[in-house]
């Protein structure tokens, strides 16, 4: 990634790092087992926080966006990614099994309500969530919204981002036969699933180095190579939601369903160059979604770590804290 004279690096807007309280692997049915853990105060405001991909896993970094006086966090890796087993399953794994074990998250750690906090893929689990379950949410925080339509996936695999980052593309595409590119996720759906791992390692790697390449509006077009069991688990989950459309029972789900989120207070942190989530659709779900207070970041991209998203997403959280007191 290039490094811009004077730009700040999104660690100075985070809280000091720290410890979890609570690490536990919790059985969730169906052969899966997800890594949750808690920091924070264990009496504060609870926040879940819901991680990208589908297949990204979380990270230390992400319990540092919360005051840990007044929120109790809770992280946990999705089925499939991160410390969860089965690695890289994708068996008995869709958006309604996710959506089940966050009810049973909140089910074990004894939370009533929460505010749900969530990028990219993280976003739309949120959203669906929160459909599903508004109830149970104090809040939505989302970041670099993802609807989970088949435009915007046609705009990342079909080509459209490749306009404007032709190099990647062309390292991403030139990897399938010039006969089945008209499809690139099934195409990569065959690979990824081939049942031979080095050939999984290889478009694995391919897949994500793509993502990664666009994620920060800062990037050269050179995304880094992943460790091959990250990626792994990363493509193969990201591939087979996509294959499925996110389990939804149609395109435009979320935005048919919003009025179940009237109720539902919601900010939404958006990078104005976001070649991955292009921004139209954090605007069109504002503008649908009454309860909706929309952020548009300039000079931001996609990624959690970009210094203006960072310093948005902490300031939200700060701002609530004040309406917990």
């Amino acid at each position: 990634m290039d490094k811009i004279p004077g730009q700040k690096r999104a660690v100075q807007y985070l809280y000091p790092a720290v410890d979890p309280f609570d690490q536990r692997m919790l059985d969730v049915g169906n052969g899966h087992v997800i890594y949750v853990e808690q920091c924070g105060n264990p009496e504060g405001v609870p926040v879940i926080v819901l991680h990208g991909g589908p297949g990204g896993g979380c990270s230390p970094a992400m319990r540092r966006y919360f005051d840990p006086q007044t929120y109790r966090v809770v992280l946990f890796d999705q089925r499939g990614c991160g410390r969860s087993r089965p690695h890289a399953s994708v068996v008995n794994n869709t958006t309604w099994d996710l959506v089940a074990d966050i009810e049973r998250i909140r089910d074990v750690l004894d939370i009533e309500k929460a505010v749900i906090f969530g990028g990219s893929w993280g976003a739309t689990l949120s959203l669906i969530y929160g459909i599903s379950h508004p109830e149970a949410v104090l809040q939505l925080v989302l970041r670099g919204v993802f609807m989970m339509t088949q435009t915007e996936l046609d705009w990342f695999y079909g080509g459209g981002a490749g306009q404007f980052w032709p190099e990647p593309w062309a390292r991403f595409s030139d990897m399938i036969p010039a006969e089945e590119r008209g499809d690139l996720i099934g195409a990569y759906h065959k690979r990824l699933f081939s049942g031979d791992l080095p050939t999984e390692m290889r478009f694995a790697q391919a897949w994500s180095a793509w993502e990664n390449a666009l994620a920060s509006v800062y990037s050269n077009g050179q995304g880094g190579v992943a460790p091959g069991e990250y990626a792994r688990a990363f493509a193969r989950l990201e591939n087979h939601y996509f294959t499925n459309a996110g389990f939804l029972a149609e395109d435009g789900w979320i935005l048919n369903n919003i009025d179940r989120l009237r109720d539902v207070p919601g900010v939404i942190v958006q990078g104005r160059y976001d070649m991955i989530c292009p921004p139209r659709r954090a605007w069109e779900l504002a503008q649908a979604w009454p309860g909706a207070d929309l952020r548009m970041i300039r000079n931001a991209g996609h990624a959690l770590s970009e210094p203006g998203i960072s310093a948005e997403l902490v300031r939200v959280m700060d701002d609530l804290a004040i309406g917990f007191d």
